[in-house]
């Protein structure tokens, strides 16, 4: 089991229509682990429940964290019980801060993108870059009016951002004149698919390393219509096991006792980013980009398989 830190709920707040910001800090009043911008954080929930949220609050505070939780119609339970039971005072543990949304401070020009809940993970990247003093363009895209959250606080702290309400343009943020406009910058996309879809197609030309983006959901990945069985080696634990076609290497370590982060099992939090010593991932997460992919240096064992008969894990 990972490190955990036992918080209190202090500040339930309503930010917009079906979207509320959580207030979190530790029961003896003391400082917080620190994070970086675009971080986020597990909350282990009543239930067995763990799930995901970005942090929106100055990565300099250190005595609280804050985080973003849209209601989710089709809830398997956390966002229904943040916005339905959760009452202040409660207790439960969370998880250290985890990035892998990072934020590119040495670059000058900073272009960040959100529809919806999207821009949660912004906050905290508008609150750093201000106060490196930098001034990067916000466009914030949202259904209608009620569902703006956080625009009190982005007014605050940013000089240069867009709102774009869709039921007033009659039409969708339009990500490639965006990135058409903005030739020397880094961008920074977090949305619903169709959006992340749009911004993937309007970046395929720019480099690498200056397109960043964090999904609310896995992408559908292409899996053969019968599943091959495999061997993974935890070298650590110094066990061999035999990873079946209808169990993930995640569940069946979990299972026989072997230390494992698992969070969202979907292969879109990176909690169970683990190395790989030796053999070749077949890669089905939504987080490492295509470079780390292609390196085989590390896999989510949540959801990713293997392409060549034995993995040995840094396990």
């Amino acid at each position: 089991m990972p490190d955990l830190l036992r918080v209190r709920a202090c500040v339930l707040k309503w930010e917009a229509k079906d979207i509320v910001s959580l207030e979190l800090r530790a029961l003896d009043g003391g400082p917080l682990p620190r994070f970086t911008a675009g971080s986020h954080i597990d909350l282990h929930l009543p239930g067995g429940i763990v799930r995901s949220y970005s942090l929106s609050n100055d990565p300099a505070e250190t005595d609280r964290y804050v985080v973003g939780i849209a209601r989710d119609a089709a809830s398997r339970g956390g966002s229904r019980y943040i916005h339905e039971t959760l009452r202040i005072g409660a207790e439960f543990d969370i998880g250290k801060p985890r990035n892998n949304f990072e934020l590119n401070e040495t670059s000058q020009d900073h272009v960040l993108i959100a529809g919806g809940i999207g821009i949660t993970p912004m906050m905290s990247m508008m609150h750093r870059l201000h106060t490196l003093g930098r001034r990067p363009v916000l466009y914030y895209a949202v259904r209608d009016h009620s569902r703006l959250a956080f625009s009190r606080e982005i007014n605050a702290i940013s000089r240069e951002h867009v709102y774009h309400i869709d039921s007033e343009t009659g039409a969708p943020l339009d990500i490639a004149s965006i990135i058409g406009a903005h030739p020397d910058a880094d961008f920074y996309c977090c949305g619903p698919a169709p959006m992340l879809s749009a911004f993937e197609d309007a970046t395929a030309h720019l480099p690498e390393e200056r397109v960043h983006f964090e999904r609310f959901a896995a992408v559908a990945v292409a899996k053969p219509d019968t599943e091959a069985a495999f061997e993974v080696e935890c070298v650590k634990s110094h066990k061999v096991f035999a990873i079946p076609p209808d169990e993930s290497i995640g569940d069946v370590l979990e299972a026989a006792g072997i230390p494992v982060d698992l969070s969202c099992r979907e292969g879109i939090c990176g909690s169970c980013e683990t190395r790989v010593l030796s053999g070749v991932p077949e890669h089905r997460d939504s987080v490492l980009s295509k470079s780390e992919k292609e390196s085989h240096k590390t896999m989510m064992i949540c959801v990713s398989r293997c392409r060549s008969g034995k993995l040995l894990l840094d396990l």
